[in-house]
Protein backbone atom coordinates (compact mmCIF):
# COMPACT_ATOMS: atom_id res chain seq x y z
CA UNK A 1 0.00 0.00 0.00
CA UNK A 2 3.32 2.16 0.67
CA UNK A 3 3.91 2.17 -2.71
CA UNK A 4 0.27 3.30 -3.93
CA UNK A 5 0.13 6.52 -1.28
CA UNK A 6 3.16 8.92 -3.65
CA UNK A 7 0.56 8.27 -6.61
CA UNK A 8 -2.48 8.74 -4.96
CA UNK A 9 -1.27 12.05 -3.21
CA UNK A 10 -0.62 12.91 -6.88
CA UNK A 11 -3.83 12.15 -8.14
CA UNK A 12 -5.00 14.32 -5.57
CA UNK A 13 -3.31 17.13 -6.14
CA UNK A 14 -3.50 16.75 -9.35
CA UNK A 15 -7.67 17.17 -9.30
CA UNK A 16 -7.25 19.71 -7.33
CA UNK A 17 -4.86 22.17 -9.70
CA UNK A 18 -7.44 20.85 -12.34
CA UNK A 19 -10.48 22.13 -10.53
CA UNK A 20 -9.12 25.61 -9.30
CA UNK A 21 -7.91 25.66 -12.87
CA UNK A 22 -11.86 25.08 -14.29
CA UNK A 23 -13.30 27.17 -11.41
CA UNK A 24 -10.50 30.05 -13.27
CA UNK A 25 -11.71 29.24 -16.35
CA UNK A 26 -15.80 29.33 -15.22
CA UNK A 27 -14.94 33.70 -13.81
CA UNK A 28 -12.68 34.20 -16.67
CA UNK A 29 -15.50 32.98 -19.05
CA UNK A 30 -18.43 35.11 -17.07
CA UNK A 31 -15.97 37.91 -17.59
CA UNK A 32 -15.61 37.63 -21.52
CA UNK A 33 -19.61 37.13 -21.16
CA UNK A 34 -20.09 40.57 -19.29
CA UNK A 35 -17.70 42.36 -21.61
CA UNK A 36 -19.67 40.64 -24.78
CA UNK A 37 -22.46 42.49 -23.06
CA UNK A 38 -21.36 45.63 -22.31
CA UNK A 39 -20.46 46.18 -25.59
CA UNK A 40 -23.66 45.43 -27.13
CA UNK A 41 -25.39 47.56 -24.73
CA UNK A 42 -22.99 49.90 -25.69
CA UNK A 43 -23.50 49.10 -29.21
CA UNK A 44 -27.64 49.56 -29.03
CA UNK A 45 -27.05 52.77 -27.33
CA UNK A 46 -25.28 54.22 -29.95
CA UNK A 47 -27.80 52.90 -32.22
CA UNK A 48 -30.87 54.36 -30.36
CA UNK A 49 -28.98 57.74 -30.03
CA UNK A 50 -27.91 57.79 -33.67
CA UNK A 51 -31.67 57.30 -34.29
CA UNK A 52 -32.41 60.18 -32.17
CA UNK A 53 -30.18 61.95 -33.81
CA UNK A 54 -31.57 61.36 -37.33
CA UNK A 55 -35.47 62.17 -35.78
CA UNK A 56 -34.23 65.65 -34.37
CA UNK A 57 -32.36 66.32 -37.60
CA UNK A 58 -35.37 65.53 -39.57
CA UNK A 59 -37.65 67.77 -37.53
CA UNK A 60 -34.40 70.58 -37.81
CA UNK A 61 -31.92 70.90 -34.86
CA UNK A 62 -29.58 73.99 -34.37
CA UNK A 63 -25.67 73.97 -34.40
CA UNK A 64 -25.18 73.60 -30.88
CA UNK A 65 -27.49 70.58 -30.26
CA UNK A 66 -26.12 69.16 -33.05
CA UNK A 67 -22.90 69.44 -32.06
CA UNK A 68 -23.79 68.13 -28.66
CA UNK A 69 -24.84 64.74 -30.27
CA UNK A 70 -21.69 64.20 -32.28
CA UNK A 71 -19.89 64.29 -29.51
CA UNK A 72 -21.51 61.97 -27.39
CA UNK A 73 -21.63 59.87 -30.30
CA UNK A 74 -18.21 60.14 -30.35
CA UNK A 75 -17.45 59.49 -26.46
CA UNK A 76 -19.55 56.55 -27.26
CA UNK A 77 -17.46 55.29 -30.13
CA UNK A 78 -14.60 55.64 -27.66
CA UNK A 79 -16.19 53.31 -25.11
CA UNK A 80 -16.91 50.85 -27.52
CA UNK A 81 -13.30 50.80 -28.69
CA UNK A 82 -12.13 50.32 -24.89
CA UNK A 83 -15.03 47.83 -24.58
CA UNK A 84 -13.85 46.03 -27.72
CA UNK A 85 -10.18 46.00 -26.24
CA UNK A 86 -11.85 44.51 -22.94
CA UNK A 87 -13.47 41.69 -24.73
CA UNK A 88 -9.99 40.66 -26.76
CA UNK A 89 -8.17 40.96 -23.47
CA UNK A 90 -10.97 38.94 -21.83
CA UNK A 91 -11.09 36.39 -24.79
CA UNK A 92 -7.15 36.14 -24.66
CA UNK A 93 -7.32 35.46 -20.91
CA UNK A 94 -10.34 32.50 -21.54
CA UNK A 95 -8.07 30.78 -23.87
CA UNK A 96 -5.09 31.12 -21.53
CA UNK A 97 -7.45 29.30 -18.94
CA UNK A 98 -8.78 27.26 -21.21
CA UNK A 99 -5.10 25.77 -21.80
CA UNK A 100 -4.19 25.90 -18.70
CA UNK A 101 -7.54 23.76 -17.44
CA UNK A 102 -6.18 21.55 -20.45
CA UNK A 103 -3.07 20.65 -18.72
CA UNK A 104 -4.07 19.82 -15.52
CA UNK A 105 -6.76 17.61 -17.40
CA UNK A 106 -3.98 15.62 -19.38
CA UNK A 107 -1.84 15.75 -16.30
CA UNK A 108 -5.08 13.87 -14.41
CA UNK A 109 -5.64 11.71 -16.78
CA UNK A 110 -1.61 10.22 -17.32
CA UNK A 111 -1.57 9.83 -13.62
CA UNK A 112 -5.14 8.21 -13.69
CA UNK A 113 -3.77 6.07 -16.16
CA UNK A 114 -0.85 5.28 -14.16
CA UNK A 115 -2.97 4.62 -11.38
CA UNK A 116 -5.32 2.26 -13.37
CA UNK A 117 -1.97 0.11 -14.94
CA UNK A 118 -1.05 -0.07 -10.87
CA UNK A 119 -4.15 -1.79 -10.17
CA UNK A 120 -4.48 -4.16 -13.03
CA UNK A 121 -0.82 -5.03 -12.26
CA UNK A 122 -2.27 -5.56 -8.36
CA UNK A 123 -5.32 -7.71 -9.38
CA UNK A 124 -3.17 -9.99 -11.74
CA UNK A 125 -0.71 -10.61 -8.85
CA UNK A 126 -3.55 -11.59 -6.64
CA UNK A 127 -4.88 -13.62 -9.61
CA UNK A 128 -1.49 -15.57 -9.59
CA UNK A 129 -1.39 -15.79 -5.96
CA UNK A 130 -4.85 -17.11 -6.12
CA UNK A 131 -4.27 -19.79 -8.48
CA UNK A 132 -0.75 -20.76 -6.64
CA UNK A 133 -2.94 -20.82 -3.62
CA UNK A 134 -5.69 -23.40 -4.99
CA UNK A 135 -2.90 -25.66 -6.84
CA UNK A 136 -1.24 -25.78 -3.36
CA UNK A 137 -4.40 -26.75 -1.61
CA UNK A 138 -4.75 -28.98 -4.33
CA UNK A 139 -1.52 -30.91 -4.37
CA UNK A 140 -2.14 -31.10 -0.54
CA UNK A 141 -5.39 -32.86 -0.71
CA UNK A 142 -4.18 -35.12 -3.32
CA UNK A 143 -1.18 -36.36 -1.74
CA UNK A 144 -3.19 -36.58 1.82
CA UNK A 145 -5.67 -38.90 -0.46
CA UNK A 146 -2.87 -41.18 -1.76
CA UNK A 147 -1.36 -41.28 1.49
CA UNK A 148 -4.78 -42.61 2.61
CA UNK A 149 -5.09 -44.87 -0.45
Amino acid sequence: MNASNPLDTLIEQSRKARDHAGRNLADDRRGQAQSAAQLDALRRYRHEYCRRLQDAMSRGIDAATLSNYRRFIRSLDDAIDTALRALDQQEEKVAASREHWQQRQRQLSSYDTLAARRAEQERRREQRRELRDNDELTNNAMARRERRD
